[in-house]
């Protein structure tokens, strides 16, 4: 039994799940690992999150924002007990009625569920925000940088460093401009894989939230980019046209700027997607996430052509290579 198996046992044994059987979940793309504990006897469940120090997320962050997620309504896991020292916690189970999952078998529900995304994002946004750091455009427009230092880079063996100096300068121009004004609580990985369909509860609280531990204050328009431009299913594009009005008409802000936000915010995530799905199959042995990668440019080259991009998108398709089946096979070979 390794160390953090005992580190394990010794949490739950201090919790009704002491008898419990556990059996592994699925994770993500982090180095956190997953399990859901069964009372033999009651049956009910909860999830142990093993979050490694200094190997991911530390699960400070995921308590607080766990805590203020419940506080204003939204259905965040309860936190039934907790290991901050070592990175264990015990966790409300949620299921596993996954949106992507339940789309699958009824597709009809999209806009239904859809709906409740958009409205959580509407309530957080409303609600007070919590001190975090700022996810503002140095740091934007250094994960964007990504595209070139990972992706292109793993393709061709190098890049156009003096492209990507003046991608960085340009973008950090737009990001400034067109992302300015209030921020609010984003938890950046806002997508149908990480939110859970529980139709038990009522309005916003029927979405169930994963993976908002590294949640910063950012611009409005970025959790629903997240939500919409989702590189692991397809969101019809009427769904996506509803949903950004319904958050312009439902919190009033302003339409142009909004939507040209939206498209900037777009650009910079699917950058950054790029990026890291370069890096986790070429460095870190997940050649899984290159299937990711068409859908992912797909979106990006959308995003290029808003006017707000005029001085970034000429240079953005000429220094990043296509997703071309050759291509790619490089990726999976790295």
């Amino acid at each position: 039994m390794t160390n953090r198996a005992v580190l394990a046992e010794a949490l739950i044994a201090q919790t009704p799940w002491a008898n419990a059987q556990r059996a592994p979940l699925a994770g993500d793309a982090s180095n956190r690992r997953y399990e859901r504990l069964t009372d033999p006897d009651t049956g009910k469940t909860a999830v142990l999150m093993d979050s490694p120090p200094g190997q991911a997320e530390p699960v400070e962050a995921f308590v607080r924002m766990a805590n203020h997620l419940r506080s204003i309504g939204l259905s965040a896991p309860e936190i039934y007990a907790e290991d901050t020292e070592y990175g264990f916690l015990l966790l409300e189970d949620l299921g596993d009625d996954l949106f992507a999952r339940v789309l699958r078998r009824s597709p009809t529900l999209e806009r239904e569920f859809y709906e409740a995304a958009t409205d959580v994002l509407i309530t957080l946004h409303k609600a007070p925000t919590l001190s975090l750091p700022s996810y503002g455009p140095s740091l934007m427009t250094e994960l964007a940088a990504l595209s070139f230092t990972k992706y292109a880079q793993s393709i061709q063996g190098s890049h156009d460093e003096d492209a990507r100096d003046r991608f960085e300068h340009r973008f950090a121009d737009i990001l400034h401009r067109e992302t300015a004004g209030t921020k609010v609580v984003v938890q950046r990985d806002y997508h149908a894989e990480n939110l859970i369909w529980l139709p038990e509860r009522d309005g916003v609280a029927r979405v169930g939230l994963l993976d908002f531990q590294t949640a910063m204050l950012g611009h409005p328009a970025y959790d629903l980019v997240s939500l919409l431009q989702d590189v692991r299913r397809d969101v019809a594009p009427g769904t996506e046209m509803r949903m950004v009005n319904r958050y312009i008409q439902t919190t009033g802000v302003n339409d142009h700027d909004f939507r040209t936000a939206y498209a900037v915010l777009g650009t910079q995530r699917n950058l950054r997607i790029l990026g890291v799905f370069a890096r986790l199959a070429t460095e870190y042995g997940k050649p899984q996430y290159v299937d990711l990668i068409p859908a992912t440019w797909t979106h990006l080259m959308r995003d290029l052509e808003h006017p707000a991009l005029v001085t970034v998108s000429d240079l953005l398709r000429d220094g990043l290579p296509s997703p071309t089946p050759e291509n790619l096979a490089k990726l999976r070979q790295s």
